[in-house]
């Protein structure tokens, strides 16, 4: 008669590391330095806070705090932090952030770079289900890396996610309202439609301008149409023209 009592008492007490772990009293507070139009980088974010973390925004972009921070340029995302003394970039699910503070590596911080569907924040219902894979980084003081997890995405989103940036000629048009302009770090925040070819919902996004695409003219709330496309896993406007006005 005494054995569903011991096992109740079992199961909480194998719950409360869990449950504690899930609270904000037992994680240091994030710092996050963010686009305020992006729309991922505040999905990210209420990732964090649904996971037990407390976190202070900047809405002044990452560029500068990523430079300042000394996370290299080529393991970029739209968005910087920081917690326990460590550099998290872009992506990262609150899971490797925890064993990170829990293990206390020697070492920078963690990145997922660029901004794959699938990862916290880009995993909204409007994705349907898409997960490209991807993997959390282990950065070094020297920035060198070294693989912390892997998460697998779905095959077909892979094949999507490997969009040719040759055939530039064949791309679809998108529509978009400029958000806002990051001049030094040539990035633009766009409220965009449908992006087909990657089988991109509507939403706001922060995206990077390739080499030799004009960010003259670019002014916030005009109306453009553009080309994009993921390339190790980033996002990247290969041409855009204005929508004349009616």
């Amino acid at each position: 008669m005494q054995r569903r009592p011991a096992l109740a008492a079992l199961t909480l007490a194998l719950a409360a590391p869990f449950a504690s772990a899930q609270s904000g009293r037992t994680q240091p507070q994030v710092q996050v330095w963010k686009d305020p139009q992006c729309g991922c980088c505040q999905e990210w974010v209420e990732h964090l806070r649904a996971n037990g973390f407390t976190v202070e925004i900047h809405d002044v972009g990452n560029t500068a705090a990523r430079k300042r921070l000394g996370m290299p340029e080529k393991l970029g995302s739209c968005h910087t932090a920081t917690v326990g003394g460590y550099v998290i970039e872009g992506h990262v699910p609150a899971v490797d952030i925890a064993r990170l503070l829990r293990q206390k590596p020697q070492a920078l911080g963690l990145t997922v770079p660029g901004m794959p569907i699938g990862s916290p924040g880009m995993d909204g219902a409007v994705y349907k289900g898409r997960r490209d894979a991807y993997e959390v980084l282990l950065v070094q003081g020297d920035g060198g890396t070294r693989t912390f997890a892997k998460y697998p995405g779905a095959p077909a989103q892979q094949r999507t996610s490997a969009q040719s940036v040759s055939d530039i000629a064949a791309l679809p048009w998108a529509l978009a309202e400029v958000r806002r302009v990051d001049v030094s770090a040539r990035k633009i925040s766009l409220r965009h439609e449908e992006i087909k070819n990657l089988d991109m919902p509507p939403m706001t996004m922060v995206f990077q301008l390739r080499d030799g695409v004009a960010l003259d003219g670019l002014r916030v709330g005009m109306r453009i149409r553009f080309q994009a496309v993921q390339d190790k896993g980033a996002y990247w406007v290969v041409a855009w023209q204005p929508v004349p006005s009616t």
